[in-house]
């Protein structure tokens, strides 16, 4: 790029050359530091624009580090060495010094836009106007006599000790902290750190006298800690508002006003712009933004250059330097003769140039000048007015700052969201006009509200339909958060959450309502009842215990019974001539088995216990069955009748520990700052993957929220408000709902801006609207009494139906499967049956099942109704056993 810039300057030289022929050359010296590329670009501009046939500039540049005295010291001595007229040049604070020795003794005047010397310097013709007077005009014009005072001890403190001196006479408060000397990888912290100091010391006006670059740190980081809101007040005490980037801060709402020498509304400054904004790049660096003033002031100087070698020329007088061009550092110095002569001649140039009227005083200092004072509004930077030593302060426009929100015969202005159930158009909104065109909750709030507060209002809704949350870039707040904090508005009535970072740039009223995060899921389709669902009442667990516990009781009954001599009886047989005495027990295993099974049936069995230990155990055994089937009876009608909805999520802790099922929240809203700011192990948790999923899980709006849950089919679950949730499962077609409880504890306020004037009586008229009840008469009637799903949802004006063969199909299924059962075991006795009957009667076994068969078909029936087989003669009687000690006399009957 230097190379490129060279090739070019000696074309330029070559073509003045050609131009204006033999021309006497003043040799100019330019010292610029690096990263002046704009400024550079300037003054290569003017040396063209400026050029004339009686003489031609020619420039010797050095790019140095103008910190650094000894590479200003090699520079200076290289630009005298070459037998320059004048140097144009900057300088700080620690190469100030340098080159005003240098100035003082060789009689070489300096031409500088750098920041205004202390005291009367010779050959230093300052282009810079000195900002104390516009300074103290503009604090004075505001009334501050309190603030802070930041400046860069790099520029001087020549401005600071005035504040100081004004501050004392006039006995105004001044906080001054130097923030010139921070280190370049503290200083962000090092900003935020000192205006949160200012912040607690309720500090809020500060004046800022630093250049563009460090104002530009500065602000940064003061949107970062968000003290760019309305109540802040910033002046930024040097002459190129425009020059630095406001578009962050602009639409903050805090007060920034500042000084602006070049005014783009001059003649002269729009036709240069227009040559300026013809330049390329890439030829003539920083011509693709608007002209700095400091590079307004380089420009201006070689107008000034120009204008004061041109008068000389013109009273012929001798300033040519012929073989005085020795070294700047010989002891004892040699300054130049006619130094003194080209420094009168440039204090005596008046021009008009892009920073307006340009005249020196005696000393090389401007006067007879004027600044525009500026104010950044909505729009941008705007001129209020303008300075001069003549006029002072002159404002030529109403100060825009000093506006308040009164009541009275003013209109409110409420903003609001059309959010339901809080504010919804009428069916036939069109039909009305104004406030009459919406209904709802925060409608009619609004009305209560004004009416109490006695003032007239008109509602507006918000433009981004959002709540409000700030940019993390740009730190502007958006939604109604933004149109308070920004003056567009002077209440906002809406489902409006509570929360610090809002509580910090705005002010909230009591609660009107009380909520809380919840789940709202897309309901789950009802679960019918299954054919096996009688079982449904008592748990697997509790079936398995309950076999266990019958084989246990048969069990032990059996042994009791066999161990117990009162279960033994003895039964006599007479078969023929043979008597037989066997002793008999009736609790055999499978006795034992059927006397539990009908005990537990309720149907009671044609035996029972003898035995105390035997009644015991059935004693406990119908308390158990008596227990176990009431608490069957009474569960079995509700789960048999009742199609129960199974939700997949149940709570927060559910949502996070799978991932089939997405979950979100409302982008730019209070549910998103809580999840991104909670320091639980479980949100946290839930916000890094709501951060990172893929499609986004946030949505613009509510009603897009509950739509995508709609058509998720189940796989989408929407984190919002409880009062929101609650309002939506009671609305058509009634498919949502509420899972789990609140996942924390909040409420909706109504806002007002910092400092206004409606504050106090907004929160009274809250506070008197729910002693009235007011607030919970509201809710009802927009929540409960315009409810469309009824108190159980959708499906909940249905009564409760007949069973249908579904829901006891499983007892069918039992009774068929026992019968056949009881059929199958019936063949299988059948067939056991015949083949010892064959064995027995030494015949086929085919014979003897068609035998059995035939007798199962036709049978005989034998006396009392009995069935007489041929295992069953007519001749056996049977005969109890009588002992002989007994003493009863027994007839035998013959059974013949």
């Amino acid at each position: 790029m230097e190379n490129i810039v060279n090739l070019f300057f000696s074309v330029l030289l070559v073509l003045w050359v050609c131009a204006f022929g033999g021309s006497p050359s003043v040799q100019i010296g330019g010292l610029f530091p690096r990263g002046a590329d704009q400024e550079y670009s300037a003054f290569r501009i003017g040396m063209v624009q400026f050029g004339t046939s009686e003489f031609r500039l020619t420039p010797h540049i050095d790019n140095l580090e103008v910190a650094n005295s000894f590479a200003v010291t090699n520079c200076f001595c290289s630009q005298f060495s070459r037998g320059v007229y004048a140097i144009f040049g900057f300088y700080d604070k620690k190469s100030v010094n340098t080159i005003t020795s240098f100035c003082g003794t060789l009689h070489v005047s300096f031409i500088t836009p750098s920041f205004p010397l202390d005291g009367n310097q010779q050959f230093i013709i300052q282009m810079r106007p000195d900002i104390k007077g516009p300074l103290l005009s503009l604090i004075e014009y505001y009334k501050w006599d309190k603030f802070a005072y930041l400046y860069d001890s790099d520029r001087g403190l020549t401005t600071l000790q005035v504040v100081l001196d004004t501050a004392a006479e006039k006995k105004w408060h001044v906080t001054a902290i130097n923030v010139g000397n921070l280190k370049d990888e503290k200083k962000d912290e090092a900003y935020r750190s000192l205006f949160q100091d200012l912040e607690n010391k309720k500090e809020r006006r500060v004046i800022l006298d630093c250049e563009q670059d460090k104002v530009k740190d500065i602000m940064e980081q003061v949107i970062k800690i968000g003290q760019h809101i309305k109540g802040y007040h910033y002046i930024i005490a040097n002459l190129g508002f425009v020059d630095g980037d406001l578009s962050k801060i602009q639409y903050g709402g805090a007060n920034v006003s500042g000084f602006q020498i070049v005014d783009f509304e001059q003649a002269l400054v729009s036709k240069f712009n227009q040559r300026w904004e013809a330049l390329e790049e890439k030829e003539y660096p920083g011509a693709d933004s608007k002209i700095r003033y400091t590079s307004a002031l380089t420009y201006d100087a070689v107008q000034v250059m120009t204008e004061a070698f041109r008068y000389l020329h013109k009273q012929r007088i001798d300033f040519t330097r012929r073989a005085n061009t020795g070294d700047c550092l010989a002891n004892p110095a040699v300054p130049w003769a006619q130094g003194v002569e080209i420094e009168r001649a440039l204090k005596q140039v008046h021009v008009a140039g892009l920073s307006g009227n340009i005249q020196f005083d005696q000393h090389g200092k401007r006067f007879n000048y004027s600044v525009s004072v500026m104010e950044l509004t909505d729009n941008g930077p705007v001129k209020i007015g303008y300075w001069s030593e003549a006029d002072k302060m002159a404002v030529t426009k109403p100060d825009m700052s000093n506006e308040t929100i009164t009541g009275g015969n003013k209109t409110v202005v409420v903003t609001t969201i059309l959010e339901a159930p809080y504010v919804m158009l009428k069916k036939n909104a069109d039909l009305f006009v104004d406030n009459e065109r919406y209904e709802g909750y925060c409608v009619d709030l609004a009305a209560e509200i004004a009416k109490h507060c006695n003032f007239k209002y008109q509602l507006k809704i918000v433009g981004d339909g959002k709540y409000g949350a700030r940019d993390a870039e740009t730190k502007i707040w958006n939604g109604m958060v933004g149109e308070l904090v920004y003056s567009k508005a002077d209440i906002a009535v809406a489902p409006l959450t509570i929360t610090l970072v809002r509580e910090e740039v705005i002010d909230f009223s009591k609660p009107f309502m009380s909520l809380g995060i919840s789940i709202m899921i897309k309901k789950p389709q009802k679960s019918k009842p299954g054919v096996f669902s009688f079982l449904d009442p008592l748990a697997y667990e509790i079936w398995m215990c309950i076999v266990f516990a019958y084989i246990g009781v048969s069990v032990v009954l059996f042994l009791v019974s066999r161990f117990s001599p009162y279960e033994w009886h003895t039964e006599e047989y007479e078969d023929g001539q043979i008597q037989t005495n066997e002793s008999t027990n009736e609790f055999g295993i499978f006795n034992s088995l059927w006397f539990s099974l009908g005990a537990f049936m309720r149907q009671g069995c044609d035996i029972s216990p003898r035995s105390l230990s035997g009644r015991i155990v059935g004693g406990v055994w119908w308390f158990f069955t008596l227990i176990i089937i009431s608490s069957y009876t009474a569960n079995l009608a509700a789960f048999l009748t009742v199609e129960r909805m199974v939700s997949p999520i149940e709570s927060a802790e559910d949502l996070a520990k799978q991932t089939e099922i997405a979950y979100g929240t409302l982008d730019s809203g209070s549910t998103k700052e809580f999840f991104r700011r909670s320091k639980i192990a479980l949100f946290d948790k839930m916000w890094t993957y709501m951060r990172s999923a893929e499609p986004s899980v946030f949505v613009k709006t509510t009603a897009e929220g509950v739509q995508r849950v709609r058509k998720s089919k189940g796989k989408y679950a929407y984190l919002l408000e409880s009062t929101m949730n609650e309002y939506i499962e009671q609305r058509k077609p009634c498919d949502t709902m509420k899972v789990g409880g609140n996942l924390d504890s909040k409420g909706y306020g109504i806002a007002t801006p910092k400092g206004s004037s409606l504050r106090n009586a907004v929160n009274l008229a809250v506070l008197k609207l729910n002693e009235q009840g007011l607030l919970d008469k509201l809710k009802n009637k927009w929540w409960y009494d315009k409810g469309e799903c009824g108190s159980g949802g959708g499906d909940s004006k249905e009564k409760t139906s007949a069973l249908s063969l579904s829901n006891v199909a499983g007892v069918f299924y039992i009774l068929v499967g026992g019968l056949g059962l009881a059929m199958l075991v019936a063949l299988i006795e059948f067939c056991y049956k015949s083949r010892a009957e064959a064995k027995r009667m030494k015949v086929t076994f085919g014979d003897a099942m068609r035998n059995k068969a035939r007798l199962s078909v036709t049978g005989s029936t034998g006396e009392n109704g009995r069935v007489m087989t041929p295992e069953f003669p007519k001749a056996v009687h049977a005969v109890p056993y009588v002992r002989p000690d007994m003493g009863l006399n027994v007839s035998l009957t013959d059974l013949s």
